[in-house]
């Protein structure tokens, strides 16, 4: 038997057609003994929109029929009810991630663009071609999942190729998806025991035991976090790959990067794909449904208040009068997250932790991911959320307080890859200089530049790491700096003209990507000179710090087993002992548990904010840069408007 599920067909569809694919298909079926078939378009409704299926039935029971998906040349087969092996999908959920990896065109013309309409009639009606598909059905439905996540087999109806793809389940499915609620009892934590898989690691589990199927995430049918992942064949300091997923934000489709930087495209895909998940479960709440809505003045202590992470300032909001400014007595949605100073929830605006919420009229900011981390354990993922958050701060501090910093030899790195990929950079005309970026905490903090010899074009790029072992720290600010550096020269000069713009005029830096290519621009190079030429003094230089003397006092040698949760209990406590707070929200995907990750985002209200455009820069305005490099005893006075650094931060 088969069933066509499509709504009616769209306009210029006969249903002489319709009639015939269905009754083809069944007689294929019979001749094969094959089991039943349900078939449905692609292409011709909003499946984001679309009102909710009834669920389909339990899964034990052997007779649900086997999904057919048809547009283009092509038939989808699956998600097969029978997979009982694999995570849960429906074809709700295949419907959903195939229109999600669409080109902009077919995504605009059925998301704002109206009804689709047939172009003509689907040519591959015949008994041949319906023979294929019957036995591609009857195939699925004896055939067991290998994998993670179901398969969908795709048949090519034009050269009968076959293709298998696993399919991620949408946990926004409105037919299966089960989101649970946002309650004051869910969000507490609890740190427990996290012994690290191999010392020095901060990691419980290696990255290979983490059973990732990357065409489960990246695959033109139904990628989870994409099309495809692209391998960077041009970068010649690591094997870079880059993948993309798209989300609508009012008429336009705002994409998303990930991507990996290591030694092979195998592992750089793998750690994309981490990357890629965590950046989609930071947008938007997946997994559970809010449910809190109110003002600062109701919830009182109880709640963040924005003011203390930082707003825009006035005259970005006068500018841009479409963004309301926050207000105590303002309504607006909030979240459920834990404190960790004091061992209760706390309630956080929505926009402020997740950052692509939908409801544009309460994104009184526009965060990013800072703070966003994922873990093989809670307490690594908190751990490296906080990490984050502190070397941005640090970093922010230093740039706009042009705050002259120690050097540090990287030459006295105890690991052989970072002193041999130091020296692969001059090779390519680049010298690798780090600073210890400490500011108030002793936690180590590393800013990275890589800065051209003979100070050309692709001038300069810069990066950060954090970590309670100054090894782990140097390690993330050289591997962003080498993954840029090598690139930028070709970049820089393919984009000359508009960087060059940006340089005469700050207002024109817009977007994340332009704060890192501005500073290519040869003569952006004066606004770093505090770091890398400070004026002479009436002491003498000092010499290059070693990185072992930024190892905090406590803190395990490298090389010595240790505990994440230990790790992240010692750099908590000097952020709490100052005053701050730390709370953490829990925004773990079901796929993400469903591979053992979890993901949080960690928000110290206080601590400088990243932002990316020049009319956003919240840290400018906001009362810690004035006061935090004299509290730290790096000024005699607080710093006023005069003395910050006129130029964007080149933060990647």
């Amino acid at each position: 038997m088969v069933r066509d599920e499509t709504a009616p067909p769209a306009e210029g569809v006969a249903d002489s057609r319709e009639a015939a694919l269905t009754g083809l298909l069944r007689s294929s079926l019979t001749r094969l003994a094959g089991p039943e078939a349900q078939v449905a378009r692609l292409g011709v409704r909003d499946e984001f929109a679309a009102p909710a299926a009834p669920r389909p039935q339990p899964a034990e029971d052997p007779g649900p029929a086997v999904p057919v998906h048809v547009y283009g040349q092509h038939a989808i087969i699956g998600p097969v009810p029978q997979d009982v092996d694999a995570t849960r999908a429906c074809p709700r959920c295949l419907a959903r991630r195939w229109q999600a990896v669409r080109s902009v065109s077919l995504r605009d013309a059925l998301e704002i663009g109206g009804e689709t309409h047939a172009a003509g009639e689907w040519p591959f009606v015949t008994a041949f071609a319906m023979d294929a598909v019957a036995a591609l059905v009857t195939a699925a439905r004896q055939r067991s999942s290998r994998t993670t996540f179901p398969e969908v087999h795709l048949l090519d109806l034009q050269s009968l190729s076959v293709r298998h793809y696993p399919l991620v389940p949408d946990p926004q499915c409105p037919r299966c998806g089960e989101p649970g609620p946002d309650t004051e009892e869910a969000a507490r934590i609890e740190l427990q025991a996290a012994p690290e898989h191999e010392p020095g690691a901060f990691r419980v589990r290696p990255l290979e035991s983490y059973d990732i199927d990357v065409a489960a995430f990246a695959n033109p049918v139904c990628g989870a976090l994409g099309p495809s992942v692209v391998h960077d064949v041009s970068s010649t300091s690591t094997s870079a790959t880059i993948g993309c997923f798209s989300m609508r934000s009012g008429e336009y489709l705002r994409e998303t990067f990930w991507g990996g930087h290591a030694g092979s495209f195998g592992t750089s895909a793998r750690i994309g794909v981490l990357e890629g998940l965590e950046r989609y479960a930071g947008m938007r709440a997946r997994a559970k449904t809010t449910q809190v809505t109110g003002t600062l003045e109701e919830f009182g202590e109880r709640a963040v208040d924005p003011r203390l992470v930082g707003l825009y300032s006035e005259d970005f909001y006068r500018d841009n009068p479409r963004v309301l400014p926050f207000t105590p007595d303002r309504e607006i949605p909030w979240v459920w997250g834990h404190s960790l100073r004091d061992g209760t929830p706390r309630l956080v605006p929505e926009v402020l932790t997740y950052y692509h919420a939908p409801g544009l009229e309460n994104r009184f900011v526009q965060e990013s991911s800072n703070g966003c981390a994922s873990g093989g354990s809670l307490e690594e993922a908190v751990y490296f959320g906080l990490m984050e958050v502190l070397e941005r701060d640090a970093f922010l501090l230093a740039w706009y307080g042009r705050q002259p910093l120690p050097e540090i030899d990287p030459g006295t790195s105890r690991r052989a890859s970072t002193r041999h990929m130091v020296d692969r950079l001059a090779m390519y005309g680049y010298r690798a200089r780090f600073f210890d970026t400490r500011i108030s905490f002793p936690v180590p903090v590393i800013t990275g530049v890589a800065e051209r010899f003979d100070g050309g074009l692709g001038r300069m790029c810069f990066g950060a790491g954090a970590g309670a072992d100054p090894e782990a720290a140097l390690d993330g600010a050289l591997c962003e700096i080498a993954t840029d550096a090598v690139n930028l020269q070709n970049r820089t000069e393919l984009d000359e003209a508009r960087l060059r713009a940006m340089a005469a005029d700050f207002r024109e830096v817009t977007a994340l990507h332009d704060h890192p290519l501005l500073y290519g621009i040869p003569e952006m190079g004066r606004f770093a000179d505090f770091l890398l030429r400070p004026p002479p003094g009436p002491l003498p230089t000092p010499a290059p710090v070693s990185v072992a003397s930024l190892r905090p006092a406590g803190a395990a040698e490298e090389g010595t087993s240790g505990d994440v949760r230990e790790a992240l209990e010692r750099c908590l406590e000097p952020v709490t002992a100052a005053g701050f707070d730390v709370v953490v929200v829990d925004q773990t995907l079901p796929e993400q548990r469903t591979l053992g990750l979890h993901t949080v985002s960690v928000l110290v209200p206080g601590l400088l904010p990243i932002d990316f455009g020049w009319s956003r820069q919240r840290a400018r305005t906001m009362p810690r840069m004035r006061t935090a490099l004299r509290e730290a005893g790096l000024r005699e006075a607080d710093l006023g408007p005069d003395d910050l650094n006129p130029a964007p931060h080149p933060f990647p």
